[in-house]
């Protein structure tokens, strides 16, 4: 019993609200259509966005802003032909998100800042996928504006999953 108490605690998996929230707010259903909301709106920029939802962090890495960053190198955000990827990555067990953006992505903080704002209010107010595709339209809107144009003649190639990425 001891050692899979420890288990759980190295792995986050002891954090009950983190795993409650994913698979209550964050359905198979809710990803496709997020997954879809993001293949759509990536056909009009140069821009990469993927979503991770982490239901417990793990104990490695207690700063939420240091695992995102963690994060978006291990699943490889970084790798775009343009540097234009972007990550969502969303913390539940601690209530934290952040948006972290590639080199090529001419975008501010304040602008990230802002999304990250709106869509936690959002999920204050229980609404968790509504929030989450407003933050999506949010982040598109503002990859559309900062990331290199499509060449033309050139296809736009979708170098990361759309589907959100479950940690």
């Amino acid at each position: 019993m001891v050692q899979a108490s420890r288990w759980k605690d190295f792995t986050g998996w002891g954090t009950v609200e983190g795993q409650w929230l994913r698979r209550r707010h964050f359905s198979d259903e809710t990803l496709t259509r997020v997954a879809e909301r993001i293949r759509q709106a990536e056909a009009a920029h140069s821009g990469e966005l993927m979503v991770a939802i982490e239901a417990a962090s793990p104990l490695h890495e207690p700063d939420s802003e240091l695992r995102a960053l963690e994060v978006f190198g291990r699943l490889r955000a970084w790798d775009t032909p343009l540097n234009t990827g972007v990550l969502l990555y969303l913390a539940l067990d601690k209530r934290a998100m952040h948006i972290i953006a590639d080199r090529g992505v001419t975008a501010g903080d304040a602008q990230w800042q802002g999304v990250c704002d709106r869509l936690r209010e959002r999920l204050r107010l229980k609404q968790y996928e509504a929030g989450l595709l407003a933050a999506i339209d949010e982040i598109e809107a503002i990859l559309t504006a900062s990331c290199p144009p499509l060449a033309p003649g050139v296809p736009n190639t979708n170098d990361l999953p759309d589907r959100p990425v479950l940690l």
